[in-house]
């Protein structure tokens, strides 16, 4: 996620980051958002502040004798008991506001890429070897796949549209692979780990599935 104090210091660099990725302005919105929540976590500092001296006031005003002082003294103590936890409803909304407009905005690319429409505008870095000129036609994935073990059409009547249910020796390579994978990365000094199948909302908040794809991921009925 984004880090507002960032943006605060350069919004000109962050809007010309989204602006690479086809997205408007919004440095501005983000800061005036993030002001509007520090002038009330301020107000609340200080309310809470004043709170506590005009509560330690009113034992002076009585012990002094002064009922006037010490009447205006409760009565103001009570106004901000009652005023100061809306400002703290409203500095949380303005917070949470805040992060789940920064959570929800992209990356932004290194300032060596370059600005485009669309694929055709996109830079060649570097090319290695030379690409293989085959001296056959080749096919399509769905034309060779069923003779493989890929059952494209169980796969959509299980799952819908472009899934497939994979059989026979595509099933034993499809494993295989994944083995072969785990091995080469513990070779290489990587642990494996078997985690929960249910995790917390802050566990994958910010690893590509949360906030974006949350109404594509499966949810317990209470959402503990």
């Amino acid at each position: 996620m984004h880090d507002i104090r960032a943006i605060r210091e350069n919004p000109a660099a962050f809007d010309a980051g989204l602006a690479k990725r086809g997205l408007e302005p919004q440095a501005a919105a983000l800061v005036a958002l993030d002001e509007k929540r520090r002038a009330l976590i301020t107000e609340v500092q200080a309310g809470l502040a004043r709170r506590n001296e005009a509560s330690k006031a009113i034992g002076a005003a009585k012990a002094a004798k002064d009922e006037a002082a010490a009447t205006a003294l409760m009565a103001e103590v009570a106004g901000l008991k009652e005023r100061l936890p809306a400002i703290e409803a409203e500095e949380k909304e303005a917070g949470e506001a805040l992060e789940a407009r920064l959570a929800g905005l992209p990356n932004l690319p290194y300032d060596d890429v370059p600005q485009g429409a669309d694929e055709d505008d996109n830079a060649l870095m570097a090319t290695v070897g030379a690409p293989t000129v085959l001296a056959f036609a080749p096919k399509e994935h769905d034309a060779i796949g069923p003779a493989l073990g890929l059952d494209f059409e169980t796969g959509a009547m299980l799952s819908g549209a472009r899934f497939t249910l994979v059989r026979g020796a595509a099933a034993r390579l499809h494993r295989a692979l994944g083995q072969f994978m785990l091995d080469t990365l513990e070779a290489q000094g990587y642990e494996q780990t078997v985690p929960p199948l249910l995790v917390r909302d802050e566990a994958v908040f910010g690893t590509g599935q949360l906030p974006k794809f949350a109404e594509d991921l499966f949810r317990t009925t209470d959402g503990r």
